[in-house]
């Protein structure tokens, strides 16, 4: 069974959510939907308070060419546009929608034949997708047309799905293989139009048997596509190690993966171009897994974007008495959630409720030089050196140490017996060294 080479952990998998079916969250009354909803420049509002939306509409532009227009979700009016708290409590700019209840929130656009979608050029794909707002769903949020744009020069050999879904706790990407495995082929499809790339290989981590098998069933077809086992192994969903995992194939430290001829996108995103390519429908809503041991209704749940975090969290039967922590995300890359009056974005994939017991830190003991952070770094790093030069501040010495190269995937951090915060003090390394361009 493959996986990637170095480090790499074995944390719990605290997966209460696996098999449970994918259920639709009410609409909120209210919907604050985030002009900042990927990795770089926030779109640009197209509408004004007053304006009555409809569900599928444009009301914001991309604001450039990394970036990714925004769609509402819903039938409603333009309330205002005002800053909104994020997750992390950062004031950002957002679009407030007053739902109208009584309208009809049906949205069913004329869809493509197969016949036009097959006479569709990969350029026509990979604007229809632009169009369409839709970023990785995986986490990053990075905007997918941009990734489907091979630079000039450049070759896709190899198209990777992304179905291992590694991080403890998450089963968003379990739940959607089950339940749409044929639209995730349809749209691996599509991407290796768009890319040109000769093979896909969907990777799933061997703890989701359900979904290998219905994966496994759907891409029988297509001899060039193929579903590959992976070992379940922690941070086995992490591109660069996927890539190994899947091909053998290392990237050069600093480099793309298009350097070695392949392409990385998650099974939500591949659906998310599916039903943009048929069905003519923008990425609005999402999958997302909310979870916690003491909650009454964990699962995986639709979620309009622009839906208050309360409002999810109060469908999973609210906060229980002991919760010590919200994390938005997974529990190890995930981040702790200071604003639940914030609202799901696009790369929301999960929220979960961690008890008091288990969200306070453990007391900070010395470094003893044990070696386990640096066997366990998938990158091959040295976390308790990186910790100890942004104690100090030595910003060039962790630049030497290519710190840069870090997933911030927290294996370091989990696996020390000193309980030290050593992702902590590397993360404010890279923030260091992004601000001096070191």
């Amino acid at each position: 069974m493959r996986t990637f080479r170095k480090g790499g952990i074995h944390p719990p998998e605290n997966k209460l959510t696996a098999g449970k079916p994918i259920v639709g969250i009410p609409t909120p009354p209210e919907l604050r939907i985030m002009l900042s909803q990927c990795i770089g420049v926030p779109a640009k509002p197209v509408v004004k308070p007053g304006d009555h939306v409809q569900r599928g509409q444009l009301i914001a532009e991309a604001g450039g060419f990394v970036s990714a227009p925004v769609h509402s979700p819903a039938n409603g009016t333009i309330k205002k546009i005002e800053p909104t708290r994020t997750h992390q409590g950062i004031w950002q700019d957002s679009i407030v929608i007053a739902i109208d209840p009584e309208e009809s929130e049906s949205f069913a656009p004329q869809a493509r034949t197969p016949e036009e979608v097959e006479a569709l050029s990969p350029d026509e794909i990979i604007a229809i997708v632009g169009d369409a707002g839709i970023v990785g769903l995986g986490g990053a949020a990075f905007p997918t047309r941009v990734k489907l744009s091979v630079p000039k020069g450049k070759k896709a050999t190899t198209l990777i799905i992304n179905g291992a879904e590694c991080e403890p706790c998450l089963t968003c990407d379990d739940a959607l293989m089950r339940a749409e495995a044929e639209k995730i082929v349809k749209g691996a499809l599509l991407i290796m139009k768009a890319t040109e790339a000769e093979e896909t290989v969907i990777g799933i981590e061997s703890n989701k048997p359900e979904a290998i098998e219905a994966m496994t069933q759907a891409a029988a077809p297509y001899p060039y596509l193929r579903v590959e086992v992976l070992k379940k192994k922690y941070p086995q969903g992490g591109e660069k190690q996927l890539i190994y995992a899947v091909t053998g194939k290392t990237v050069p430290a600093g480099a793309l993966p298009i350097e070695t001829g392949c392409i990385v996108d998650n099974v939500a995103t591949a659906y998310a171009i599916y039903e943009a390519v048929y069905n003519r429908i923008p990425l609005m809503e999402r999958i997302v897994t909310v979870t916690g041991p003491e909650l009454s209704n964990p699962g995986n749940f639709l979620v309009k974007n622009g839906t208050p975090l309360s409002a999810i969290l109060d469908f999973a039967g609210g906060l229980p008495e002991d919760a010590g922590k919200v994390v938005a995300g997974g529990p190890m890359m995930g981040r702790a959630v200071s604003a639940l009056d914030s609202s799901a974005t696009k790369g929301l994939s999960g929220l979960v409720v961690i008890p008091v017991s288990a969200s306070k830190r453990m007391q900070e003991g010395p470094c003893i030089r044990c070696g386990r952070c640096v066997s366990a770094c998938p990158m091959g790093l040295e976390p308790y050196l990186l910790m100890l030069q942004a104690e100090h501040k030595v910003w060039d010495g962790m630049s030497e140490h290519n710190v840069m190269n870090c997933l911030e995937c927290g294996s370091c951090s989990y696996i020390c017996p000193a309980s030290r915060p050593l992702l902590d003090f590397i993360k404010l390394g890279k923030q260091e060294l992004r601000k001096a361009k070191i």
